[in-house]
């Protein structure tokens, strides 16, 4: 397959004219290529429209969008993750057909480039299984949010020290003993979908509904988790560091804690009866938390970068049987209809979370070990440049008076 395009194709594309762009060529923008027997120079078409995709980035970050941070354009350039048209790619795989078929750790190895064996080997396990029944103790009384944080850094130094292993594997022990301090469990083997099926006790439907779970929590581009990984890598922090600075920023309430919001709403919603569902909602929706800053929304629903619809939660609830959990569906059209906006992922993980009959919270691990696959695929592309992420601030405050004119 020719995956090249002429000089006019090229031009089309990045709707320019051909004296600008063979002006982008001598700017060392673009590269041209010429092939044994051809006299006219062809464009690989997968450069042209990176070329394209940062054009159009430098013409949204006028007055309003550089000034907004939340939201606004990229900035950081990556080669994981595509969020475009509604549809959400990871390395150019479309996520809805990873998670038919694929499991985390499969769908880890996309991510990272990698092609190893998604499987553990059993000796990488030896010497943090001394240190781990100490370490469950130390912690048994922390949330799992904190128990992980607690205990990855002082799994560093043993981690560092196993020797001949490489660095996808190195990357898969860190996901197995980020699972484990989540679940406060031994680590092992286990695929992670069987691993937590194993501390939920899941049926063999609920097991496949958190194997896709997992894999459409993996990544989601520059998300504030994933930025925070990628500065502590570009540091050069080890990645167990990385791992726990992505943890913290995951359990703050506008990211990975807005399910423990959709939880709570959900629950209620569904203890309320029938009739009374449609007013309930109402009341929650004209709700502000203005010492949180939230948006008086329903939690659950809406997502910015999918104005049609999350396909992350639509694909969540389409696994679902609608007869067997009616009063879920019915939850969500009464808020689809009430707020004209479509579901988004953390509903569609809090319904996994009641449909597995799991308690609050179990929804935040969930998107938490999923995102670690992410998580890990930054912080190798980001070491990969070798540059340290340092951005500058734009001072407004007050200027000192130097007695100018």
């Amino acid at each position: 397959m020719d995956n090249t395009l002429t000089a006019r194709q090229a031009a089309e594309l990045l709707g320019i004219s051909l004296p600008t762009l063979y002006s982008y060529v001598s700017r060392g923008l673009l590269q041209s290529h010429q092939s044994q027997g051809q006299r006219a120079k062809r464009y690989v078409k997968e450069e042209v429209l990176r070329l394209l995709a940062r054009t159009n980035d430098s013409k949204r970050a006028g007055g309003a969008a550089e000034s907004a941070i939340d939201w606004g354009v990229p900035v950081l350039e990556s080669r994981i993750t595509q969020v475009t048209n509604g549809k959400l790619y990871y390395r150019g795989h479309a996520v809805t057909e990873l998670a038919g078929t694929h499991t985390l750790e499969q769908v880890a190895l996309i991510l990272w480039c990698s092609d190893t064996s998604p499987y553990l080997p059993e000796f990488l396990l030896t010497d943090v299984m001394t240190l781990w029944p100490k370490l469950l103790d130390l912690t048994s009384h922390l949330p799992p949010y904190e128990r992980a944080i607690s205990i990855l850094p002082l799994l560093t130094k043993t981690v560092e020290e196993i020797p001949d292993i490489d660095a996808h594997q190195t990357a898969m022990l860190w996901m197995h003993l980020t699972a484990a301090a989540l679940l406060g469990v031994a680590p092992d083997h286990q695929a992670f979908h069987q691993k937590l099926a194993a501390a939920w006790r899941l049926n063999e439907e609920q097991t496949e509904l958190v194997r896709a779970a997992l894999v459409v929590s993996a990544d989601h581009e520059l998300n504030v988790s994933t930025f925070t990984v990628r500065c502590v890598a570009s540091a050069g922090a080890n990645m167990g560091m990385a791992l726990v600075a992505g943890l913290a920023a995951l359990s703050g309430p506008k990211h990975g804690g807005e399910s423990l919001r959709v939880s709570r709403m959900l629950r209620a919603a569904l203890a309320t009866p029938p009739n009374d569902i449609s007013s309930f909602l109402s009341k929650h929706l004209h709700k502000h938390d203005a010492h949180q800053h939230f948006s008086p929304r329903l939690p659950g629903f809406a997502h910015p970068l999918y104005p049609d619809g999350d396909p992350r939660g639509a694909l969540l609830m389409n696994m679902l049987d609608r007869n067997k959990h009616a009063a879920l569906f019915a939850v969500a059209d009464l808020a689809e209809d009430l707020t004209g906006q479509k579901l988004n992922i953390d509903f569609g993980l809090v319904a996994v979370e009641i449909a597995c009959q799991l308690p609050p919270g179990t929804a935040q691990i969930l998107f938490a070990l999923g995102r670690t696959a992410g998580w890990i695929a930054h912080a190798m592309e980001q070491i990969e440049t070798g540059q340290l992420i340092r951005p500058r601030a734009r001072y407004v405050g007050k200027f000192p008076d130097t007695g100018a004119v």
